[in-house]
């Protein structure tokens, strides 16, 4: 009888055991609303209130989707997930001295982002003093996709992608405007031992002290840009930069550079621009090469009515 007891309570315990990770267990997609606790388990019915509360009971690989309007605060992101603010809604991320996103994930983890806003507040009332840093700031992961959103207002950069391994970002349908104080739009640089591949396609990157510039210096990158705007920034609209070793190669197609400092600036030995079916109008310098930079062209772009055209264009051998 003794060892039925014993053996009773041990099932017992075993038990309780699972039924207590059952409860913690982590869901394969959350939900966060504007009226949510993150006491709750993030369900539909019982959602959290904060993308920072619902990440630690959505499984890797699983989804945060935003019910309803609200703002859901800065977030740093250590593994593949998916977070969705909903079309149609604000989904707000509003931030002050820190940034929106931190993306600190593992190194084949996957990061999607879509139809969120980030408020870094400069430019809109807030003063640099005060302003977000910002919006996404890519650390490490795989990959890192961001769609449909605004990011506005932050002290450096709208999206900073700064890859610590090889990485690849994609960002599409996005519009990126009023970081105005020391970095500018979209900034693919990645850190030591990092490398970038990237895709940009409708984007706007407007009103930003630069527009999107590549920056090989601690690692190579490659960066593609289709059918975008780069327009009313205060430095160059879209910069390729190399120093060192490593190589900025950067592709336009489609796209639209106009009313900058200057429009296009390839600047570094290993830094390359091929600009194809784009128009570069209205900047102080259309084109400006520099330190035996590389520009080339298909033939096929309108570049005029700058006040100064800058270098020429070398023409873009057959294939």
């Amino acid at each position: 009888m003794r060892g039925q007891s014993v053996f009773a309570a041990f099932i017992f315990v075993v038990g309780m055991a699972f039924a207590g990770g059952s409860a913690h267990a982590q869901a394969t997609r959350t939900w966060v609303s504007g009226v949510g606790d993150d006491a709750n388990p993030c369900s539909r019915t019982a959602p959290c209130k904060t993308f920072a509360g619902a990440i630690s009971k959505t499984a890797p690989g699983g989804e945060i989707d935003a019910l309803d309007p609200g703002g859901f605060g800065a977030l740093t992101i250590t593994k593949s997930i998916t977070i969705d603010g909903g079309g149609g809604q604000v989904a707000s991320v509003l931030v002050a001295g820190t940034n929106g996103f931190v993306v600190a994930a593992g190194a084949t983890d996957n990061v999607y982002i879509r139809n969120v806003s980030f408020q870094g507040l400069l430019g809109n009332g807030g003063s640099s003093a005060n302003a977000g840093l910002n919006g996404i700031k890519f650390i490490s992961g795989g990959s890192l996709t961001v769609e449909h959103c605004n990011i506005m207002g932050f002290n450096t950069t709208g999206i900073l992608f700064n890859p610590n391994s090889p990485a690849k970002l994609s960002v599409s349908n996005t519009i990126i405007l009023n970081n105005l104080t020391f970095g500018g739009g979209i900034l693919v640089a990645p850190a030591a031992g990092g490398s970038a591949l990237a895709d940009l396609a409708n984007v706007i990157s407007t009103n930003n002290n630069f527009g999107i510039k590549s920056d090989s210096t601690n690692g190579a990158v490659r960066l593609t840009i289709t059918g975008s705007t780069a327009s009313n920034n205060a430095n160059s609209g879209i910069t390729s930069f190399s120093t060192g070793t490593n190589a900025s190669d950067v592709m336009i197609m489609g796209s639209a550079v106009t009313n900058n400092g200057n429009g296009v600036n390839a600047n570094g030995s290993l830094a390359t621009l091929r600009i194809g079916q784009s128009t570069i109008t209205g900047n102080g310098t259309g084109v400006l090469i520099q330190n035996s930079a590389v520009a080339t062209t298909f033939g096929t772009n309108q570049i005029n009515d700058n006040v100064s055209p800058g270098q020429t264009l070398t023409l873009a051998g057959p294939n």
